[in-house]
């Protein structure tokens, strides 16, 4: 595994060999790209997913470890956590829907959280924007501790 640049380490272990070209999918991408992509995500506790969001829908599916929360901030200035994890009353897996900023971090005493990401239309690190921490503030004003909690650069 490697750093990911938004935390935690990955590897991608599959990319589609089918190449998208036809419109009016890839509009929002403006090039091809690959149908699907997968990576195992590893997230050790204390570390997080910084907020960033991508131009593609992504799933992710729980394989080992404690749980993980995922913190999604939706259009209408509204949250959505999800616990992803194996135990009663947790999710096995989630979608995180194209455009929609998102961070994630394995809870308290989890030791580490290891999940399997996989992205349609395929990643591609040009379709992938780590968040500007006041722009986050600006934008969701309400969100303030978890904007603090799951980003990086100095806050305004």
């Amino acid at each position: 595994l490697k750093p990911h640049p938004e935390g935690g380490f990955y590897r991608e272990f599959f990319r589609s060999p089918v190449v998208l070209t036809g419109d009016p999918i890839l509009k929002p991408f403006g090039a091809a790209r690959t149908l699907l992509t997968a990576i195992y995500f590893l997230l050790p506790e204390g570390e997080f997913s910084m907020f960033h969001r991508l131009k593609s829908d992504e799933l992710w599916v729980h394989i080992d470890g404690g749980p993980l929360q995922i913190v999604e901030l939706a259009p209408d200035g509204g949250r959505i956590d999800t616990l992803l994890g194996s135990e009663v009353g947790q999710q096995r897996d989630y979608c995180v829907s194209a455009g929609a900023w998102f961070g994630a971090r394995p809870m308290k005493q989890a030791g580490y959280t290891l999940s399997t990401c996989l992205v349609a239309p395929g990643f591609e690190f040009d379709d992938f924007e780590i968040a500007s921490r006041s722009q986050l503030l600006a934008d969701f004003p309400g969100e303030v501790e978890i904007i603090g909690e799951l980003t990086r650069e100095s806050g305004s």
